[in-house]
């Protein structure tokens, strides 16, 4: 008995298939993306610096923030350059606002404060730098972090400034 070939019927179509993962190329060569780059790498400085070494008291403080920011950045860096930033519910049509809010409030007060606390560890701890001292001396990673947070609180004021400008000028895209 020959087999008959079945009828060429095409296969009914699957479930719609979302959009694919690519790299928001332009968002990586904007300012605000090389800004976040960079917010990124001093971030990761200072908060590696603190919790590499010895630290106590207001240096929980500073290393919480350090992180929480630092987190909430690569969140905002990682939707950006996917060009996934609409499925944020209620953030996601207001994306340019969030990265104001995010940079300006939070990365420039909180590392503002961080950079503070650490530059006090910094100054408290100075003495140890002298000849002959022979404890551990933890001046030079307390001033490592607080240079590190200083050049990070700035890289928030200039992406901030940016967000503000576009915003400004009626733009409301990030790049």
């Amino acid at each position: 008995m020959a087999r008959t070939a079945p009828p060429s019927v095409p296969p009914p179509p699957g479930p719609a298939a979302r959009g694919s993962l690519s790299l928001h190329r332009a968002y990586l060569r904007s300012p605000l993306g090389l800004l976040r780059l960079g917010q990124l790498v001093m971030g990761a400085a200072f908060w590696v610096t603190v919790a590499a070494h010895k630290y106590e008291g207001a240096a929980h403080f500073a290393l919480f923030a350090a992180v929480l920011v630092w987190l909430l950045t690569l969140a905002l860096f990682g939707l950006s350059l996917l060009g996934r930033w609409a499925l944020v519910p209620w953030l996601g049509s207001r994306w340019l606002l969030t990265n104001l809010v995010h940079d300006l409030l939070l990365g420039v007060g909180l590392y503002a404060a961080a950079t503070g606390i650490m530059g006090y560890k910094a100054g408290r701890k100075s003495y140890c730098s002298l000849p002959g001292y022979s404890q551990r001396c933890l001046y030079g990673a307390y001033l490592s972090a607080s240079v590190c947070g200083g050049i990070a609180a700035c890289l928030y004021l200039f992406s901030g400034l940016y967000c503000l400008s576009r915003r400004c000028r009626d733009q409301r895209d990030i790049v």
